[in-house]
């Protein structure tokens, strides 16, 4: 009778209806020698698969992709009482980024209330959150990231370090890794994405509420803790959850393996024998496949001539045939980041460029909607034509630096392609396009709410913020406005198209350049000193700003005699006889918060002052529209007007005669940025 009871008490441990005992043996370690058994176990999804030798590779070498790999059936992580138990977790994993490229963009361990994470986003976000419910509380979410890539964006000290998230990329906790070995005390660092077996122990302690994670490259688990936390979980864990493991790539990809997993309630996890876990397999590469052709030649010669002359023949057709779709690459190339993609892949992404799937056109080329074959991501595929005045070498500067931008507002370049004068360009996909054309066409397909209007400017505004001052050089834009302005399905702001944008080291001077940029929302000062600046960027928000507000272009060349040709001389009449909310747009019907309204009309005419250094920059700016800082109650700006000195902007004549417009500025889905 007594081994019966034994024998239910712990079949019932394993389908995690009890609380489990403190001296239990692991509820999971049936991974602790690879995945090759896991069977329905483990519930897979995104690029995630079990290798042939028991290896969970949670993601491949794609780009843009993510894959989760959960334990099938659900933990119990509360007691009778409503208290969360102490747990503890152990798994061995590799992260190997792709071949002369540095990886992205990380893995972490989770607990989540559902397994697979549905609507979790790649790149930046691990396939954890994304931009829509990144910080929700409602997430119950608890993770233990090893980031690979620094996203400055969320405070991230550097590209290798491991970080506690609850309910958000941003971390409550994060470290540089390094690991301790036995009982030893001197951190030695560690490097993510050396390609090496880690383990990793996490453990957590209820009755302190202490969150513990070791790291080494030994089987045996260090005294030293790497990261430790206070972390009340009580709020975050329901009483039922499941745990796994998420990896994301971005426009650099890893491949993120596990190769064995232990874990327990109330009870230590079983720590791993690294020499008794399954063997990493490097997916083949193409120089690899080479090896194995030529070696396959070899023995085919051997067998026979005559059938090496029938394959010499049959592979110069197949070369002579493909050569047209041949990708030729050359040294510098290779040193490129983003990902380099096949012109084949695209040809077949977009069907061949056919005109069904054109959604653009310009001085810059065409661009195209397509589906990658691999992934099944929507992009946006720009191919640059042939008369354009992008040549190579801009079309490499603009791929090197602008690729390797990553933030939440910014539209990711996805690839790029060089196929002779082929020159291709490979952007997400925004599936609600341009935000001017819900702000300027006569019946747009919606109409813009307040919220979504001021969700966009705060958008934008993050993004500029990052591009000025974030990231590790100094971006200017150069073309902000409306039709830049792209909208993602959830109607979040992505700032596009950096055909023109410049860069340089923080700290030093823009050099001259040629003045280019769009009617309305180029500064004056342009004008006199051809050098784009940070400043002219802001001058150009605060064109953008009171357009999102009015639903008006910034400039109306075709207004009679008795209207105001520019929107911001419109505005600024209006404040100064006390009826400024009178410019609000019309379609909204009254249905908007006064206040913020208020703040983004005052903060488009302070962005549109005349001198430059009077011009807030862009942190000032985000802090406004978050309410960290107040505005002053008056709007005080003096000008250099023609005529009068009163007002806020110089004349469109200033504009229109002084400065010359390219005609090759276009967004990224390719329509005209001159006389929208």
């Amino acid at each position: 009778m007594a081994e019966k009871l034994t024998y239910l008490c712990f079949f019932l441990l394993l389908l995690y209806r009890v609380k489990p005992q403190d001296d239990a043996r692991p509820l999971l370690d049936e991974f602790s020698g690879g995945f090759s058994a896991a069977g329905n176990n483990m519930s897979l999804d995104g690029v995630a698969g079990v290798d042939n030798n028991g290896v969970l590779r949670v993601t491949d070498f794609s780009a843009n992709s993510l894959g989760h790999g959960f334990y099938s059936n659900p933990i119990q992580f509360k007691n009778s009482s409503g208290e969360v138990m102490s747990f503890s977790t152990s798994f061995a994993f590799a992260i190997i980024p792709q071949p002369g490229i540095q990886g992205g963009d990380g893995m972490a361990f989770a607990i989540s209330p559902v397994k697979g994470i549905p609507g979790g986003d790649s790149g930046s976000y691990i396939g954890l959150f994304n931009a829509t419910n990144n910080g929700n509380s409602s997430n119950h979410i608890l993770a233990v990231e090893f980031d690979t890539f620094n996203n400055v964006q969320y405070g991230e000290p550097d590209g290798n370090h491991i970080a506690i998230d609850i309910n958000s990329i941003s971390s409550t906790k994060s470290t540089p890794v390094m690991q301790f070995k036995g009982n030893d005390t001197n951190g030695i660092p560690l490097n993510l994405t050396s390609g090496q077996v880690i383990q990793a122990w996490i453990d957590y302690n209820s009755p302190t509420n202490q969150l513990d994670i070791r790291l080494s490259t030994d089987s045996a688990k260090p005294t030293s803790v790497l990261l430790s936390s206070k972390v009340n979980l009580s709020e975050i864990l329901n009483e039922s959850m499941y745990i796994g493991f998420s990896a994301a790539t971005g426009l650099a990809a890893s491949s993120h393996c596990i190769l064995g997993w232990s874990f327990n309630v109330n009870g230590d996890a079983k720590s791993l024998n690294l020499a008794q876990l399954p063997k990493l397999q490097l997916p083949t590469t193409a120089s690899t496949g080479t090896k194995k052709n030529r070696r396959g030649l070899i023995v085919g010669v051997s067998v026979s001539c005559a059938l090496a002359v029938i394959l010499l023949t049959a592979s110069s057709f197949y070369v002579v045939r493909r050569k047209k779709m041949a990708d030729v690459v050359e040294d510098w190339e290779h040193d490129i980041v983003p990902h380099r993609l096949p012109y084949e892949e695209l040809n077949k992404a977009t069907r061949g460029f056919k005109e069904k799937e054109l959604i653009g056109s310009g001085g810059f080329g065409r661009v195209y909607k397509g589906i990658l074959p691999n992934s099944g991501t929507q992009v946006a595929v720009k191919r640059i034509s042939q008369h354009s005045k992008q040549g190579l070498q801009e079309f490499v500067s603009e791929v090197a630096s602008i690729g390797r931008l990553r933030h939440r507002n910014l539209v990711q370049l996805v690839g790029w392609c060089r196929r002779q004068s082929d020159l291709l360009l490979v952007y997400d996909f925004m599936p609600n396009g341009s935000l001017d054309k819900y702000l300027f066409d006569e019946q747009p397909k919606t109409i813009l709410s307040w919220e979504q209007r001021f969700r966009i400017i705060k958008g934008v505004a993050s993004g500029l913020l990052y591009l000025h001052e974030e990231w590790e050089q100094v971006v200017v834009h150069r073309d902000i406005k409306a039709g830049n302005v792209l909208l993602d399905s959830e109607f979040n702001a992505r700032l596009s198209d950096f055909g023109l944008a410049k860069l340089y080291e923080h700290g030093s001077n823009p050099s001259t350049t040629r003045v280019v940029g769009t009617l309305g929302y180029m500064a004056p000062e342009l004008t006199r000193t051809s050098k784009p600046t940070t400043r002219s960027d802001v001058f150009a928000f605060g064109a953008l700003l009171l357009e999102v507000v009015c639903g008006r272009r910034p400039i109306n060349p075709t207004a009679s005699s008795e209207e105001l040709i520019l929107l911001v001389d419109c505005v600024w009449e209006n404040w100064t006889v006390g009826a400024v909310l009178d410019v609000v747009d019309p379609r909204m019907e009254g249905k908007f918060d006064e206040d913020e309204a208020l703040l983004v009309l005052k903060l488009g005419l302070i962005c549109s002052n005349y001198e430059a250094e009077a011009r807030p920059t862009m942190r000032l700016v985000v802090r406004y529209l978050e309410g960290e800082l107040a505005l002053q109650e008056e709007v005080v700006v003096p000008n250099k007007r023609k005529g009068d000195g009163v007002g806020l902007t110089v004349e469109f004549e200033d504009y229109s005669q002084s400065i010359p417009t390219t005609s090759s500025v276009y967004d990224v889905y390719g329509r005209s940025a001159v006389g929208r």
